[in-house]
C-alpha cells in the first residue's frame, strides 16, 4: 500500500518536473538572437516568437503631439459664359473669388509651438488653425515653407506643449514595424500600423519642378487628412512624416510614403532659424547602375550612382570628382541610388564638409567635399546665356513664344529652383513684362531694375498659356 503510494507520488513529482521542462522550453519570452551573415556583413536578427509588436506606449507617448490642422485658402473659379456671344466666340465667364477649406495633421516638434506639417498642406493658406489632442484650438501662423521636400512649418503661441522626439531615420530596417498618426477623413487622432516596405523612393516628377525625394514607403493604413502626420518607431520616436499615397481612387490602397525624419529635422531647423533653407549642393550630373556601366567598370555591385557630369567650380569639382567615378559613399553612409544621394546631400549646409567615398578604375578612394550654396548670385550668367534671378534662370523671350502669345517683348523664365521665385509659386514658361511698373525686353533690364528696389520686386506678366498674372516677394 506505502509502496503504490510512494510510486504515486514519484509519478506526480516526474510528471511536474517534465510539463516544468516543457513550459521553460516553450517560454519565448526571452529573445533569440542571432548574427546571420549574407557574405558581406553580419545582420542581427531577432527570431523570438513572442516578440509581437506592441504599439501601446508608442502611441500613448506619440499621439498628444500630433495635430489637427485646418486651412482656409481662396481660390478663383471662373463662372460660365456672361452672354450668348461669349458662349459662341469662346470667352470666358467672370472670374470669381471663393474660400476652400482643408485639413491635414501636423507634429508638435518644440514645447513652444512650432509644428511641422506638408507644405501642400498648408499652401496658399489664408487661415491656419490648430486643434490639439486635448481639443484645445489655436490660431497658428505660417513660419516657413520647402516646397522641394513638402515641408512646412507653423506655429502657434503656446508653452509646454508634448513633442515626438526625432528619431533617425537612417536607421530604419526594411521589415521595421511603424505606426502612422493623423486625422484621415477628419477622424482625428488615428492610429494604423505597418512596417517600412522600402526606403529612398521617387514619385513620378510630371511637372519638372525641383524636388528632393527619398521617401520611406509602409503599408500603414494613410488616407487623405493623414499628410503633415507622423509615423513613430516602435520607442516613440519621429522616423518620418506622412506625405503620400499611390492610389488610382484618391484613398488607401496599400502603399503610403513618408518624408524620413533626418531630412525633415535638418529642413526645419533651417526654416525656424533662417526662414529659409540652407541647401548644399554637390554639383554633379549621374544615372543609375545599369548592366553596361557595371560590366564596363568590373563593379562588384549596383549600389552607387555613376557620375556622367561634373559642373565647372561646383563643389564635387573642387573635390577632384571626375565625370565616371562611382559615388557609393558619403561620410562612410552608403548610398544605393539618385534618391539617397539627395537625401545624404541635403543633411548638409553651405560651408558643410563630408567624405566622400568613390570608386574610380577599380579602386576605391575617398575625397573631401566643401558644399556649395544652390543659390547663384543673381546675374551670373550660364553656358546656355540664361541669367540667375533668384534661384530662377530667366532669359529674353525668343519670337515664337512672343507670337504664340500675342507679346511683341518679355523675359522668360525657363526653370525654377530654390529661392524666391520659387517660393511665389511661379513656374517655368512664365514671361515677365513689367518689374515693379517698368517694362522689361532683356533680363539685364530685370536684374537692373531689381538692384534698385529697396522694399519689395513686383513683377507683372503671363503664364506658359497666356493667363494674366504677377506675384511679388521682397528685395534683399
Amino acid at each position: 500500500m506505502k509502496k503504490g503510494i510512494l510510486i504515486i507520488l514519484l509519478s506526480a513529482l516526474v510528471g511536474g518536473l517534465t510539463a516544468l521542462a516543457v513550459v521553460k522550453s516553450a517560454d519565448t519570452s526571452e529573445k533569440m538572437t542571432v548574427a546571420v551573415s549574407d557574405g558581406s556583413q553580419y545582420r542581427t536578427v531577432n527570431l523570438s516568437l513572442s516578440d509581437y509588436p506592441d504599439f501601446t506606449y508608442a502611441a500613448e507617448s506619440a499621439v498628444d503631439a500630433v495635430v489637427y490642422v485646418k486651412v482656409v485658402a481662396k481660390d478663383v473659379v471662373t463662372t460660365g459664359p456672361d452672354s450668348i456671344f461669349d458662349f459662341f466666340f469662346g470667352f470666358g465667364g467672370t472670374p470669381q473669388e471663393r474660400e476652400k477649406v482643408g485639413s491635414g495633421s501636423g507634429v508638435i516638434i518644440r514645447p513652444d509651438g512650432y509644428i511641422v506639417t506638408n507644405n501642400h498642406v498648408v499652401e496658399g493658406a489664408t487661415k491656419i488653425q490648430v486643434t490639439l489632442n486635448n481639443n484645445k484650438t489655436f490660431d497658428a501662423r505660417l513660419i516657413g515653407t520647402d516646397p522641394a521636400t513638402d515641408v512646412a512649418i507653423i506655429k502657434i503661441d503656446a508653452e509646454g506643449l508634448p513633442v515626438i522626439p526625432f528619431g533617425d531615420s537612417d536607421k530604419l530596417r526594411l521589415g521595421e514595424w511603424v505606426i502612422a498618426i493623423g486625422s484621415p477623413y477628419d477622424l482625428r487622432s488615428t492610429i494604423t500600423a505597418g512596417i517600412v516596405s522600402a526606403k529612398g523612393r521617387t514619385m513620378p516628377n510630371y511637372k519638372g519642378e525641383f524636388k528632393i525625394e527619398s521617401f520611406i514607403q509602409t503599408d500603414a493604413a494613410v488616407n487623405p487628412g493623414n499628410s503633415g502626420g507622423a509615423l513613430v518607431d516602435k520607442a516613440g520616436n519621429l522616423v518620418g512624416v506622412n506625405t503620400a499615397i499611390v492610389s488610382q481612387t484618391g484613398s488607401y490602397t496599400g502603399y503610403s510614403f513618408a518624408i524620413p525624419s533626418n531630412m525633415v529635422k535638418k529642413v526645419a531647423e533651417d526654416l525656424i532659424d533662417f526662414g529659409s533653407v540652407k541647401r548644399a549642393v554637390l554639383g554633379v550630373t549621374m544615372e543609375p547602375i545599369d548592366d553596361k556601366i557595371a560590366k564596363e567598370l568590373k563593379l562588384s555591385s549596383y549600389d552607387g550612382v555613376y557620375i556622367t557630369e561634373v559642373l565647372k567650380e561646383s563643389a564635387a569639382d573642387q573635390a577632384g570628382i571626375k565625370s565616371g567615378d562611382v559615388l557609393i559613399a558619403v561620410d562612410s553612409v552608403k548610398v544605393r541610388n539618385m534618391a539617397a544621394v539627395q537625401e545624404a546631400v541635403n543633411s548638409y549646409r553651405p560651408g558643410d564638409k563630408a567624405e566622400l567615398t568613390v570608386i574610380r578604375d577599380g579602386k576605391e578612394k575617398v575625397v573631401e567635399v566643401t558644399f556649395k550654396s544652390t543659390m547663384v548670385d543673381n546675374g551670373a550668367v550660364d553656358e546656355d546665356g540664361a541669367v540667375a534671378f533668384y534661384g530662377a534662370r530667366i532669359k529674353e523671350a525668343d519670337k515664337d513664344k512672343l507670337e504664340r502669345l500675342g507679346l511683341d517683348r518679355g523675359v522668360e523664365i525657363v526653370s525654377v529652383g530654390p529661392g524666391k521665385i520659387m517660393d511665389s509659386g511661379v513656374s517655368g514658361g512664365f514671361v515677365i513684362l513689367y518689374v515693379n511698373d517698368q517694362p522689361v525686353s532683356t533680363p539685364q533690364d530685370v536684374i537692373n531694375i531689381t538692384k534698385k528696389s529697396k522694399r519689395s520686386v513686383f513683377i507683372e506678366g503671363v503664364t506658359s498659356y497666356g493667363r494674366p498674372s504677377y506675384f511679388g516677394f521682397a528685395a534683399e
